[in-house]
C-alpha cells in the first residue's frame, strides 16, 4: 500500500451484548463492557468476545471505528463536554486517522504485533440513544461523524497506543472531525 501513517488507538471496547436497544427512555441494558488494552481480531469474524463476533449478518461490519476528534467535535457543536467515547459503543477509538476515505477499501493496522488487514464498509451511523447518553442533539451532531464499520480480513492483536496505518489512498488527519455527507456504502 502506497501510504503509511502514524495514529493512535485511544480506546478499545468489547461487549458481549448490546446495551442500547428498545426505547431509550427505558435506559440502557446492564451489560458488562470491557475496555481492554488489547483485543484479538479474527478474520471474517470480528473481535473475540464482542457482540458482533461471528454474526453472519454483521461480518462486513464486525469492527466499528470512531475518530476521537469526531466525538470531541460533537461537544463543540453542542457546547457541552462529551462523556467518555465508550458511550458511542464503537470497538476502536482512534486519534489522528481520517476514516471516511477507507470506505470500500482494504487498509492495514499495526499496533506492534504485526499487520491486520481490514476492508472498510458502511458508515457507523449514530442512533437515537446518543441523545440520551451524551446530550440532546448528539445524534444529529454525530451524523456523518459516527465512524466506520469494517470487516477484518486477517487475524491479529490490536492494542491501545501507537498505531501504524497503511492505506491505498491519501488520508488527512486534520479532516478526522469533519461531518461527511455521502451516500452509503461505496
Amino acid at each position: 500500500m502506497p501510504f503509511e501513517y502514524r495514529a493512535e488507538t485511544v480506546q478499545l471496547l468489547r461487549a458481549p451484548r448490546h446495551a442500547y436497544f428498545g426505547r431509550s427512555k427505558d435506559g440502557p441494558a446492564e451489560v458488562p463492557t470491557d475496555l481492554p488494552s488489547s483485543v484479538e481480531i479474527v478474520a471474517n469474524k470480528g473481535i473475540r468476545g464482542d457482540r458482533f463476533f461471528g454474526v453472519k449478518a454483521h461480518t462486513e461490519a464486525a469492527v466499528s471505528f470512531l475518530a476521537v476528534e469526531a466525538w470531541d467535535a460533537v461537544g463543540d457543536v453542542l457546547g457541552v463536554e462529551v462523556p467518555d467515547p465508550s458511550m458511542a459503543r464503537r470497538n476502536v477509538v482512534v486519534r489522528g486517522l481520517e476514516l471516511d476515505p477507507l470506505r470500500g477499501l482494504e487498509f492495514e493496522l499495526n499496533s506492534g504485533d504485526g499487520w491486520i488487514r481490514f476492508r472498510g464498509g458502511r458508515p457507523a451511523h449514530p442512533c437515537a440513544w446518543m441523545d440520551r447518553m451524551v446530550a440532546d442533539g448528539a445524534r444529529k451532531a454525530l451524523i456523518g461523524r459516527g465512524g466506520l464499520r469494517a470487516e477484518p480480513l486477517s487475524d491479529g492483536i490490536l492494542r491501545v497506543g501507537e498505531l501504524a496505518v497503511r492505506s491505498p489512498v491519501e488520508l488527512d488527519a486534520s479532516r478526522a472531525a469533519l461531518s461527511v455527507r455521502r451516500a452509503q456504502p461505496i
